[in-house]
């Protein structure tokens, strides 16, 4: 077994055959009653009534990628009329932007443009925490894994430079599904399920929280999505580093798998609630409005989910596929309400926004910085 960090994936041992059919046959039970389950497990987790969400902006820095993912509208190859890399200039007036309707942070990610070296990342991040300070959620495995390629270096060098440079925190893209068999179908380029779990591994050994996420709809089977469930749980008793779980469907219009059938809102809420049963150790779950809908997301804080996500002002991967739901925060807060729960601002750690805090941020993170 090898590290996984500068050479091979390490070899993953195989799941629990036998709970993984358990949760499979969960997706059997009514659909009340299964949200039903899903939302004790989540009062109990999260009590008062309580749905967070947060200001912040998505910045995609770059479209330029060579992994050919069969479900992306979004990307570029290189020297594609379209291709384009921000400066650090734009990227600041997109944070300006983002702090005047009270940003607490900005989420970086972008292609896998290999032609971007780690002192393009470094010099952003310096640039942010100097000209435009605000947490730093960026970078996706997959992105640290190619500059990690590009330099032949190991993940936990590239995340030690790009925390003494300004990272926060890491989002949790990429994911996809974790089996293999699955991602050499619709992913064959991009990071296998062992180097996804190895790099939050190292994230998380450097003290920087990071999400998880799930795409699904794409052919794979309900087990399939369980044994990515287990995957992240059991990742999660070993580092305790994931802040979220975030299930989201594919949105195929445009992209190679244009055509496949997509997953309905009922699947849906079936997979949010059988995740929050699976991931028993990661306290939220979030919505997503930006492929269901406000009101299927409504629905789904019924279903385990406690968290709203994000007002992102600007998406454009998902947009990419003619799927646009974002919304201002007066409305955000407002179906949030309507669902009968109390809307709170949150961080990116989850705490909650603090209004006598003059910096940029509460997570650990930002406040040891803050000194």
């Amino acid at each position: 077994m090898t590290t996984g960090l500068s050479g091979p994936s390490t070899v993953l041992a195989p799941v629990d055959a036998e709970e993984r059919a358990e949760y499979a046959s969960l997706y059997d039970r009514p659909l009340l009653e299964l949200g039903a389950m899903a939302r004790e497990r989540a009062t109990a987790a999260v009590p008062d009534g309580v749905v967070s969400y947060i200001a912040d902006r998505n910045i995609n820095y770059t479209n330029v990628c060579v992994t050919d993912c069969s479900f992306c509208a979004f990307y570029r190859r290189p020297g594609h009329e379209e291709g384009y890399v921000l400066s650090n200039e734009q990227i600041g007036a997109k944070i300006d932007e983002a702090k005047a309707i009270g940003a607490v942070q900005i989420l970086m990610q972008g292609g896998h443009n290999p032609y971007l070296k780690l002192d393009y990342y470094t010099g952003l991040l310096d640039y942010i925490k100097t000209h435009h300070p605000i947490h730093v959620h960026g970078f996706s495995a997959s992105e640290l894994d190619i500059i990690a390629r590009v330099h032949k270096l190991d993940v936990d060098t590239v995340v030690g430079e790009l925390m003494d440079a300004g990272l926060d925190s890491v989002p949790g893209a990429g994911a996809e599904i974790l089996v293999d068999d699955v991602r050499d179908r619709i992913a064959k380029k991009k990071i296998d399920t062992g180097r996804w779990l190895d790099i939050h591994r190292a994230v998380h050994g450097r003290g920087l929280l990071s999400s998880a996420t799930m795409m699904f709809g794409a052919g794979e089977s309900r087990e399939d999505r369980v044994e990515h469930m287990m995957r992240v749980r059991d990742l999660q008793r070993e580092t305790g580093g994931f802040t979220a779980f975030i299930p989201w469907t594919l949105q195929s219009d445009g992209t190679e798998m244009d055509g496949t059938p997509e997953a309905t809102a009922a699947e849906y809420l079936k997979t949010v609630a059988i995740s929050r049963l699976v991931i028993d150790n990661v306290r939220n779950l979030q919505v997503s409005y930006v492929t269901q809908g406000p009101k299927v997301a409504q629905v789904a804080l019924h279903f385990g989910c406690n968290d709203f996500g994000s007002l992102m002002m600007e998406e454009n991967v998902v947009s990419a596929t003619g799927t646009d739901f974002i919304m201002p925060r007066p409305m955000l807060v407002r179906f949030i309400e309507e669902a009968g729960f109390k809307a709170v601002p949150r961080y990116q750690d989850y705490s909650p926004v603090r209004d006598d805090l003059d910096w940029y941020c509460g997570c650990a993170v930002c406040l040891d910085r803050r000194g």
